[in-house]
């Protein structure tokens, strides 16, 4: 196979040539050990993404990938930030994305879970609690009927309409009071989305641990676990030791998930995580390893993926959807690498080489050829010569 000629962020370029001999198939039955979700991304249609009625999603092969996730014996997080909300896909199109997912998670037998948020309200102005509830409650009741478990995502219309912890208390307090069954709690950090710094009402992430604490311990049994996106590994380990009993912690930190999975000798972890997307055929073997008792194991497959994950979701941390897509292109489980709203443009060339060049070296890649064939197309797209 030809070496490809990869940019560096110095402006150099370094030769690589892609020899890895590629995973395996996997198909395998969700791990019984630990609960692992991969939040996956939407695919764009390419022929569509910029039109003015709106974004659209090529369903055929964004349910597609859903469908390889369960087959490996994963979950899904439906319709969260790795889909782009937010970031392009508006409530319409996640309306949708949750029902035909939903519809798809039944026939496979398949775990989901489904983002429930307030991105149908406007980004201009304030709105009051009543409505920012409202809003809430619209998305839970549609995840609910498409018969999911729903995970009440960070609000940036709460954020901003939030006078004090007390706010936060009572919009969530009286969701979960009315849910018809247990929901995931996101803490989404400032890292991933700066209109959420302060969340819970307080810039010190202890003091706001405590208001979250607050809310799951009046309504524990409507509480299947939270999910903890602050990339502070000492952090997520104070929040988990302090959860009630049944309660899970899913790791939401793409920097420190092994040992955070692991455990630290009180409880062990389980996971939601963006990175599980590109990282899936891994992930699933290392759960497969700590259903045998082997963490030894467990950490000798997900160690080596950190460098990719860290590269991945370096910052801006909100951009890391690019590196995703262009993974999920490179390896063949779609035709384009395009993303709503334009987004595979959010990083730049030398910083999409390296996701590459790390993915190769972890056999992520089916078709090893193919992956360079394309790579090497994008290169030269963008000036760089075989």
């Amino acid at each position: 196979m030809n070496v490809l000629r990869l940019p560096s962020v110095d402006g150099g370029i370094r030769l690589h040539r892609p020899d890895t001999v590629p995973l395996a198939p996997l198909v395998s039955e969700p791990a019984h050990s630990r609960v692992f979700y991969a939040a996956a991304h939407v695919v764009a249609d390419p022929l569509a993404a910029s039109a003015e009625s709106g974004p659209v999603v090529d369903w055929d092969a964004t349910l597609a990938f859903r469908r390889r996730l369960w087959s490996q014996g994963l979950g899904v997080a439906e319709a969260m930030d790795t889909a782009q909300r937010g970031a392009g896909l508006d409530w319409p199109a996640a309306a949708e994305l949750i029902r035909r997912s939903a519809a798809e998670a039944r026939t496979a037998a398949g775990r989901i879970l489904c983002g429930a948020g307030t991105d149908q309200l406007s980004p201009e102005g304030a709105h009051s609690l009543a409505v920012i509830t409202a809003a809430y409650e619209e998305q839970l009741a549609h995840i609910e009927a498409c018969g999911a478990r729903p995970v009440l995502m960070a609000s940036r219309a709460l954020a901003r309409a939030a006078a004090g912890p007390e706010d936060y208390l009572e919009v969530y307090g009286g969701l979960l009071r009315q849910s018809a069954g247990p929901v995931v709690l996101h803490w989404l950090g400032p890292m991933f989305d700066p209109a959420l710094a302060g969340y819970w009402g307080h810039d010190d992430t202890d003091e706001a641990a405590e208001i979250l604490l607050n809310i799951i311990a009046e309504c524990p049994e409507k509480v299947d676990g939270i999910k903890v996106s602050l990339l502070d590994a000492g952090q997520e380990v104070a929040l988990r030791r302090r959860l009630p009993t049944g309660v899970r912690c899913y790791t939401g930190d793409d920097h420190h998930y092994p040992e955070l999975i692991a455990g630290d000798g009180v409880r062990t972890g389980d996971a939601l995580l963006g990175v599980f997307d590109p990282l899936a055929p891994i992930a699933a073997r290392a759960a497969l390893a700590l259903d045998r008792g082997d963490t030894e194991g467990f950490r000798e497959l997900l160690d080596p993926t950190v460098p990719l994950a860290r590269h991945l979701f370096s910052p801006p941390t909100r951009h890391y959807k690019t590196g995703v897509v262009l993974l999920a292109w490179l390896a063949g489980y779609q035709e384009h690498f395009t993303m709503v709203g334009g987004l595979q443009s959010a990083r730049s060339l030398p910083h999409l080489a390296t996701a590459y060049e790390r993915a190769d070296l972890l056999g992520l890649f089916p078709d090893p050829e193919l992956a360079a064939d394309r790579m090497r197309h994008l290169l030269a797209v963008h000036g760089v010569a075989s």
